[in-house]
């Protein structure tokens, strides 16, 4: 087992034989006229060859999420202006759609950051009311579902060549406003619960436990009181193809699904301890380095949020 308290699932069928059918493909004998007059253009002769051009969308709602950009303190665009993407200015260098593909883009380079980070982002935050711009959030207690078909599209390497690494999912925690006033915080944030990277073509999930398992109902709301884990990569390589990867949440767990096929369950004493926090979904392209020349371009085709 690798990590405390987490359980890792292979496919259904993983360890029994499966029969893969190959078939050859015979070119259709090409049939020609008896006769044709010598010199004689047929109908196709002369005519310019044309491609249709078929445009594609995201499968993507955008009307319960908000979107901060690297630029500005940073910049922060919410809905009805982020429906509008493909026509705003401040948003069109880093989310924009690739119409050939049927993906919505996030860009990003280190810039601009938010007061709890280093690093830039261009991420997608969950709003369950728009209109509240955040303050209205969930409990593992009630639970939730996401779910996306990305890619990573491109990628900048360190001094080293090796790849940067990039946050492409994530579930943040946030304090109550009572909860915030109790142990004197300045502001609602609290430690992401989980994190989902991108790492040298692999998926690595990285979570949070407590570090005193013991501790006060008041000190549990502390952000020093949780420390990383050790983390889990799947051993699947994604490399710059498509993926899909799903997040469940319910009381007292947590599962993480790559493509289908390969799930890390996490449901021990850290996640019941989690049960305190409200959360929120994020998904995009968070940039981990701080590197100059460094940037990255993540793909979403698909994009699915439930409650």
């Amino acid at each position: 087992m690798i990590l405390t308290g987490v359980v890792l699932m292979g496919s259904a069928c993983e360890g029994s034989s499966s029969e893969i059918i190959e078939e050859e493909l015979v070119d259709k004998p090409i049939l020609k006229k008896d006769e044709e007059k010598e010199g004689e253009e047929t109908e196709e002769e002369g005519k310019e060859e044309t491609t249709e051009v078929t445009f594609k969308l995201p499968n993507i709602d955008l009307a319960n999420w908000k979107v901060t950009l690297p630029i500005g303190s940073p910049t922060e665009v919410l809905p009805p202006q982020i429906l509008d993407y493909g026509n705003n200015d401040k948003l069109k260098p880093f989310f924009y759609n690739d119409s050939i593909n049927g993906a919505l883009v996030f860009y990003t380079y280190p810039e601009s950051s938010t007061a709890n980070s280093s690093y830039s982002r261009t991420e997608l935050r969950e709003l369950m009311n728009p209109e509240d711009k955040g303050k209205t959030n969930w409990t593992f207690e009630q639970g939730g579902n996401m779910k996306g078909t990305l890619q990573m599209s491109d990628i900048s390497k360190d001094k080293n060549g090796k790849y940067h690494r990039s946050i492409i999912m994530q579930i943040h925690g946030r304090l109550t406003n009572a909860q915030r006033d109790l142990i004197g915080q300045k502001d609602n944030n609290a430690p992401p619960i989980l994190k989902i990277y991108w790492t040298d073509g692999k998926v690595r999930v990285k979570t949070k436990v407590l570090k005193d398992l013991n501790a006060s109902d008041i000190d549990v709301l502390r952000t020093n009181s949780w420390g990383d884990d050790e983390g889990y990569t799947f051993s699947q390589y994604v490399g710059f193809d498509k993926f899909t990867l799903e997040v469940k949440v319910e009381k007292n767990k947590m599962e993480v699904i790559l493509n289908e096929q390969y799930v890390a369950v996490y449901n021990d004493i850290h996640m019941e301890k989690w049960g305190v926090f409200e959360n929120y979904f994020k998904a995009g392209n968070y940039l981990s380095t701080t590197d100059s020349e460094a940037f990255s371009k993540v793909k979403y085709y698909e994009l699915k949020v439930s409650h």
